[in-house]
């Protein structure tokens, strides 16, 4: 099944924006690149947008936990 191109371009601009968003986070919380450098916007076949984080190390991910944690309401 395709979709039609504004459907993709749709998807593309919401997953674009998210991952823009999500390494903007990550350079808040003074990451390195090495970090946020992996991170890129992806659109499915039907036009569903994801993002990708790929791998971080575990010290990374340990901040970003904390970052979230503190974020969330108690």
């Amino acid at each position: 099944m395709t979709t039609d191109m504004q459907t993709y371009r749709d998807g593309n601009r919401a997953a674009s924006n998210a991952a823009d968003a999500i390494k903007a986070a990550l350079v808040d919380l003074g990451l390195p690149e090495s970090v946020w450098g992996s991170v890129r916007p992806m659109v499915t076949h039907s036009g569903k947008p994801y993002v990708h984080l790929g791998m971080v190390r575990a010290e990374a991910a340990e901040r970003i936990a904390e970052a979230i944690r503190a974020s969330s309401p108690s």
